[in-house]
């Protein structure tokens, strides 16, 4: 089981990280926590999951892909999966800032380099990119991309 805080000690992060994203895309966001975490610190947000029970929260039931119309001002991801890679690209594509904490690779890539290989393509696509480690037991290494203003 995963570190209960995990949802309000991202948002936290997330809010001194980028405290002028009002409307944030949490993707391959489970049941919506983290949306009511950063809900309650005054953001606009909305959950992308193809999960069918989920809170009461904004929800796009389906999968973020490069053609969805953008309306964020930040894309996250709190252990998205297989959706760590499309959070970047979709984010380079926009231009906008990212945050995400991979868990598990989507190439079978062990946990370490599949990381640093994360901000590789970030670097790659324009991003400066920063790391960090949330105070929460488990998988807990923020990988952070912002463009230069």
């Amino acid at each position: 089981m995963g570190d209960l805080q995990r949802f309000d000690r991202f948002a936290d992060f997330l809010v001194r990280e980028f405290p002028a994203a009002e409307r944030i895309w949490d993707i391959a966001g489970g049941m919506g926590k983290l949306n009511e975490a950063l809900t309650a610190h005054g953001r606009t947000v909305l959950t992308f999951d193809v999960r069918p029970k989920h809170l009461p929260v904004a929800f796009a039931e389906r999968l973020l892909t490069l053609a969805e119309p953008c309306t964020a001002d930040l894309l996250v991801g709190l252990h998205p999966d297989g959706a760590t890679r499309i959070i970047v690209d979709y984010a380079a594509l926009h231009h906008l800032p990212f945050a995400v904490i991979p868990c598990c690779s989507d190439n079978s890539m062990p946990y370490k380099p599949w990381v640093r290989h994360i901000g590789e393509i970030a670097r790659n696509a324009g991003f400066v990119v920063s790391e960090a480690d949330l105070p929460i037991t488990g998988r807990k290494r923020v990988v952070v991309g912002k463009w230069l203003s």
